[in-house]
């Protein structure tokens, strides 16, 4: 059966509609185009500001910190390798999750782009632009949605699955706001450059799939 061009074609044109809107991101940017934006949210998030409203952010943020991520990456990839036993998606989520930091620090040092000196309630160092716990929260609950989704049958349990993706990220990124340690254009950038490697990684990966199911290549 000749396959259908509809899925890749939907993929790519998502792509250039995600490069678009990070080109648009970075040009509002540059010319100071974004700030009241940014101002507005980041007064109207803070405005929440609560001890145990603060808590609950300082614990999300550290959910999405670099260590906590790898140790998830760690136990993803180990259980799609022995639970599941599906190498090739195996090696596919841990491929596109590195890719993600890789990337997050290549456009980190493009841009420079200063951190925030509103209110904070945490210090970090490093630039601000992308958020780095938005593209690796973003990349790790997609990415673990969208690989688990397969393994879950029934529809409740789907539905669960992509409504903790969402919570998960949602919380994350809107905790980098409220800590006062990114502008909301870095989420949005953060996000977007995600939303693009997934796809590009996730056509590679179907290429890859449909070898296999012509004999080409082995799981």
């Amino acid at each position: 059966m000749k396959e259908s061009p509809i899925r890749p074609f939907v993929a790519i044109s998502l792509c250039i509609l995600f490069g678009g809107a990070f080109a648009f991101i970075v040009t509002a940017i540059l010319n100071g185009m974004i700030t009241g934006f940014d101002r507005s949210i980041i007064d109207a998030v803070q405005g929440l500001e609560a001890p145990w409203l603060t808590t609950i952010m300082h614990t999300f943020s550290f959910i999405g910190s670099t260590k906590v991520v790898m140790l998830l990456i760690i136990a993803v990839t180990a259980l799609l390798l022995w639970k599941f036993q599906v190498r090739s998606q195996a090696y596919f989520f841990f491929f596109a999750m590195i890719g993600t930091g890789i990337l997050n620090q290549t456009l980190k040092f493009i841009f420079k782009r200063a951190r925030p000196e509103f209110h904070r309630l945490a210090e970090v160092g490093g630039y601000s632009f992308p958020s780095g716990h938005t593209m690796m929260g973003f990349s790790l609950y997609a990415l673990f949605a969208y690989l688990l989704w397969r393994h879950i049958k029934s529809t409740a349990g789907r539905v669960a699955l992509v409504l903790f993706a969402i919570f998960m990220f949602g919380m994350i990124a809107v905790s980098r706001i409220y800590l006062g340690v990114h502008y909301p254009s870095d989420i949005l950038g953060g996000m977007v450059a995600s939303a693009f490697w997934l796809l590009f990684t996730i056509l590679l990966f179907d290429q890859f799939q449909k070898r296999k199911k012509r004999g080409l290549v082995q799981d």
